[in-house]
């Protein structure tokens, strides 16, 4: 079995926030990238489908790490810190809503 680490965090921008919101996202992912252990790391944008009616929040990253310790390590870096700080639990913040899961394919 691996050790991999997948992470989906969804986001809801505030009114009028989506492209800012999604920049800024996008911004984050050169850095990211580079780090030790990250497999993959992109945001996506949500977008219709007959075949794929679910509920989704507009704007989702689809991440995938080697092992958990690659993922924490990445939760601790400071711009990702600054940017839950900023952007998600701060009320001047681009973002309405968020969630982030992980998952083990174990």
């Amino acid at each position: 079995m691996s050790k991999k680490i997948y992470c989906t965090a969804q986001f809801t921008p505030k009114d009028g926030e989506f492209e800012a919101l999604f920049n800024r996202l996008k911004a984050l992912e050169p850095n990211t990238l580079r780090e030790d252990g990250c497999i993959s790391y992109i945001v996506t944008k949500h977008i219709q489908s007959p075949f794929a009616d679910g509920d989704s929040m507009p704007i989702v990253f689809h991440e995938t790490w080697a092992s958990n310790e690659a993922f924490e390590k990445h939760c601790q870096r400071d711009e990702i810190v600054e940017f839950f700080n900023s952007e998600c639990l701060s009320s001047d913040g681009l973002v309405e809503s968020y969630n982030v899961t992980v998952y083990s394919d174990e």
